[in-house]
């Protein structure tokens, strides 16, 4: 099964502790949570990279997560979204299974996750369709992504007719179709060029004061990690844990002026700093 159809089977069932509690018991979520991680663990051949990790992700937030290359940022949302197993502990979105959440995901490369025989169109639809959702709902509700995204070129073309950020903007839509209750991107920014990569942060901050959608990005560049965040979450090398978790608390909608205002140099370098403290730890 691929990581697409993955998104729409739901996620791993619910696991307890030895004394058959539930072990969210054990540490009540922060208010305001709406994803609540407690007790996960994960190995690769045997090399633990998560052991115990807790962690609350604050409801109607944009987090980013940012770390050092192998420390499992994208293997962290790809277990909480379902799409890799957990060796242990529990995931719970305000208190429900995955089963019972609407997701939205942004894979990082979006030239596999895209649907080729399907027209840009039907790849919208697609998670709607699978919902049951009417079609007159289904047009209603992409042509209003259509005008939200401002889309000028032909989506009933094919995705392989499109350069790479057209491409991202139908994933992102596709994401962004069934009104996910969380929404996952990874790397969303790596294979753009700036112009684009400019256009998406705006559009995505447009989406976000609308709907307040509970948002994980993963990104390699500090300056994306930052720019679009509430909180910053810097990860340590393996076995995997929170160095720090930074707010960020710039009005929206944030232009590229934003990079200048003293907020966010002042949160980008300490950042920066935790992040080469890690390092050199290591």
């Amino acid at each position: 099964m691929n990581a697409l159809a993955k998104l729409f089977q739901g996620g791993p069932k619910k696991t307890g502790t030895p004394d058959g509690l539930p072990e969210l018991t054990r540490l009540p979520a922060a208010p305001e949570t709406h994803v609540t991680i407690r007790g996960l663990n994960k190995q690769f051949g045997g090399v633990p990279l998560y052991q115990g990790f807790d962690l609350d992700i604050p409801r109607g937030k944009i987090v980013s997560i940012f770390g050092p290359n192998g420390c499992g940022k994208s293997t962290l949302i790809n277990m909480i979204a379902g799409l890799l197993p957990v060796d242990g502990g529990e995931i719970l979105f305000d208190g429900k299974s995955l089963r019972e959440t609407v997701i939205g995901y942004v894979f990082q490369n979006y030239r596999e996750a895209l649907l080729p025989w399907l027209s840009a169109r039907r790849n919208i639809e697609y998670p709607l369709i699978r919902s049951g959702m009417k079609p007159v709902q289904v047009k209603a509700r992409v042509d209003e992504l259509v005008a939200a995204f401002d889309i000028r070129f032909d989506l009933e073309r094919h995705p392989y007719e499109f350069s790479g950020g057209q491409q991202q903007l139908v994933s992102i839509m596709r994401a962004l179709a069934p009104r996910p209750e969380v929404l996952f991107l990874d790397e969303p920014f790596s294979a753009l060029d700036y112009e684009m990569t400019l256009f998406i942060r705006d559009k995505l901050q447009e989406v976000q004061l609308q709907d307040r959608t509970t948002t994980l990005i993963v990104s390699h560049d500090l300056e994306d990690a930052v720019f679009l965040a509430d909180r910053i979450l810097l990860l340590t090398r393996r076995p995997t844990r929170v160095a720090a978790a930074l707010n960020f608390e710039l009005a929206r909608p944030r232009g590229p002026e934003s990079i200048a205002d003293a907020r966010f140099i002042e949160v980008k370098s300490n950042a920066l700093e935790i992040f080469r403290r890690e390092l050199a730890s290591s």
